[in-house]
């Protein structure tokens, strides 16, 4: 059985819940994540920590294993309109869990909590790119970056 836990700027997680959040990401991204200090970047920035605008991280846990199974984490942008209110800035599936529907609950959530519009960047070659169009996200724009 899978249970969701969601934590914001109101609900925090322990301070090894998040430690194990970090690593989880860190694990199940594989080639499409970031460093340890840049997941936990973001997930200080969905709680709020040091003034920042919050967001949401909400977890899937399988009860029977007890183990985490899955991730999302969405930080506000603090806009709105001309840029989407939340950003999904991660989100993974254990690899023994994938393909049994917990990233697209986790998705499902996500979208029912936050207010506002939702944008993600996705590789051309993410798999998940297929769900992301299922549930109704379209490729707006052609993403460039300069990095200093």
């Amino acid at each position: 059985m899978i249970n969701l836990k969601r934590y914001n700027t109101h609900t925090s997680p322990a301070k090894a819940e998040k430690a194990q959040m970090v690593q989880f990401l860190f694990t199940h991204l594989e080639n499409f994540g970031d460093p340890s200090e840049q997941i936990e970047a973001a997930i200080d920035y969905a709680l709020g920590t040091d003034r920042k605008p919050g967001g949401h991280i909400i977890t899937a846990h399988d009860t029977v294993e007890n183990q985490m199974v899955g991730a999302v984490v969405i930080n506000e942008t603090g806009m709105q309109g001309y840029i989407p209110e939340n950003i999904l800035v991660y989100i993974a599936t254990h690899h023994r869990y994938r393909g049994q529907g917990i990233g697209k609950m986790l998705i499902k959530d996500a979208i029912e909590t936050c207010k506002g519009g939702i944008a993600l960047h996705c590789e051309p070659d993410n798999p998940a790119r297929y769900l992301y169009e299922k549930l109704g996200f379209t490729s707006k724009y052609l993403e460039m970056r300069l990095t200093k």
